[in-house]
């Protein structure tokens, strides 16, 4: 089965302890929008057999997986938890989805989001609010929060977020579970709903980076659907996971990124750096000259997209939630000049972003620098992002894949993360990194407690 910690389980048994902890979870937490767990049933079985006459039902053969909700599922409602998408069903499964099925991945039903995938918190009309499993009057990230908080729970052993500035990445690390945003254009978008075309890329989440890269492995490729899909070939790394990172450089980017940051957060990173560091790594300073000024560029471009996608949705305020359209309307008030020179900046932040790699194989940084935010927070949504996004927006702007590891947790218990970033298309040096770091540490194996 999927968790690498234990032992190997059929995937009917895989199914029903899923359909146990969505049970126990989901009335606490509010994670999941869609359960099928007869449609997961009917396929566990079908891979319990195939295994039993001998044949191998594929890489991911009984690994259950939450699909967040802006992905497309054949048969399995698909509303990107929007008001205007309430009931659609897709008649076909998006690219990603048809290579987890094919892979022996087991679908048991659709993680929740923030509505159109447009804010950290992960609330919309249609369940409300997703909640974080170590502290339910937290928030567990977003967009992607329902995926995460999946993984964290144990309602399945892997699940698809997307990631526009962080949405993968930021709620891995505030429910203390793996998550890789990959090299844009690697993983088809194809069959979802996107934020801005430019930046979005569908990621996978689960409790280790060892599963994280069998699901990468899985749905890396080109497809034609795509116009920004890239045909960039994937070696077959998973061989190499184990080959660890002795030799390798890793650079700290000092100012901005850890700027600021909560004490404790200082302090886990600061250790986890300790830990990287006696896996023979070394370990160097480095500047990124024009870092602050990219959560307001990538911004600019992002919210012009978002804003261009749902104009006419825009013009039916009672279907949105207040926030979200809220958001939604300031990619209005940016002007063709400011989204042209937000592209050349893009341009320079990945010319920087390369004289940086060529010194260093790797960045590593706090994947948020500061506790994530209570739900009741009075803070809009926008600066409730701009905070909690403040690491992860820059790397999203550079297109760069990037991969959140836990790596420790604050006096109260919230999960911290830690995000290594690699040169464009080396997601296969980040896996390893993540997976070696795990081999020492504990932390990815932290499990929350059933409430009450």
């Amino acid at each position: 089965m999927a968790d690498h910690d234990t032992k190997p389980v059929p995937a009917r048994a895989a199914v029903e302890r899923a359909g146990e902890q969505i049970a126990a979870w989901n009335p606490h937490v509010n994670a999941m929008l869609a359960v099928d767990l007869d449609g997961a049933r009917k396929t566990a079985e079908d891979i319990d057999e195939r295994t039993a006459n001998g044949e191998w039902p594929g890489l991911l053969a009984g690994m259950t997986l939450a699909i967040k909700d802006n992905i497309d599922t054949a048969g399995l409602e698909t509303t990107s938890g929007s008001n205007f998408f309430k009931g659609r069903v897709p008649n076909r499964d998006a690219p990603v989805v048809s290579r987890l099925k094919q892979a022996g991945g087991v679908i048991v039903g659709k993680a929740t989001l923030h509505e159109v995938c447009f804010g950290v918190r992960s609330h919309n009309a249609l369940i409300g609010q997703c909640r974080n499993p170590y502290d339910t009057s937290i928030i567990p990230g977003g967009s992607s929060g329902g995926s995460a908080v999946a993984v964290a729970t144990g309602m399945a052993d892997g699940a698809l977020g997307s990631d526009t500035g962080g949405s993968v990445r930021i709620p891995a690390s505030i429910c203390g579970v793996t998550g890789l945003r990959p090299t844009s254009g690697r993983i088809p978008n194809t069959g979802s709903l996107a934020v801005s075309e430019s930046h979005d890329t569908i990621g996978p989440m689960a409790r280790s980076a060892l599963d994280v890269a069998r699901l990468f492995a899985v749905m890396a490729g080109y497809d034609d659907g795509d116009p920004l899909s890239v045909d960039k070939p994937l070696e077959n790394f998973l061989p190499q996971m184990g080959a660890g990172v002795a030799g390798l450089t890793i650079g700290l980017p000092r100012a901005y990124f850890y700027d600021d940051l909560d004490p404790e957060v200082a302090s886990a990173v600061a250790e986890a750096l300790k830990t990287v560091e006696n896996l023979d790594v070394t370990l160097r300073d480095i500047d990124l000259p024009g870092a602050a000024e990219t959560f307001d560029q990538a911004a600019t471009i992002i919210f012009s997209h978002a804003a261009a996608l749902h104009a006419e949705r825009l013009e039916q305020a009672e279907k949105w939630g207040e926030q979200t359209i809220e958001r939604l309307r300031m990619g209005l008030e940016f002007s063709g000049t400011d989204y042209a020179r937000s592209m050349r900046a893009r341009e320079a932040w990945q010319r920087t972003l390369k004289r940086a790699f060529e010194k260093v194989d790797m960045i590593a940084l706090p994947t948020l620098p500061q506790l994530p935010p209570p739900i009741e927070d009075d803070r809009s949504l926008y600066a409730a992002t701009r905070r909690v996004g403040a690491n992860t927006y820059a790397g999203a702007f550079g297109k760069l894949p990037g991969l959140s590891v836990p790596c420790g947790a604050s006096s109260g218990g919230l999960p911290i993360g830690l995000m290594l970033e690699a040169p464009w298309w080396q997601e296969p040096l980040l896996l390893r990194a993540g997976h070696a770091y795990q081999q020492v540490t504990e932390w990815h194996k932290r499990r929350p407690k059933v409430p009450g």
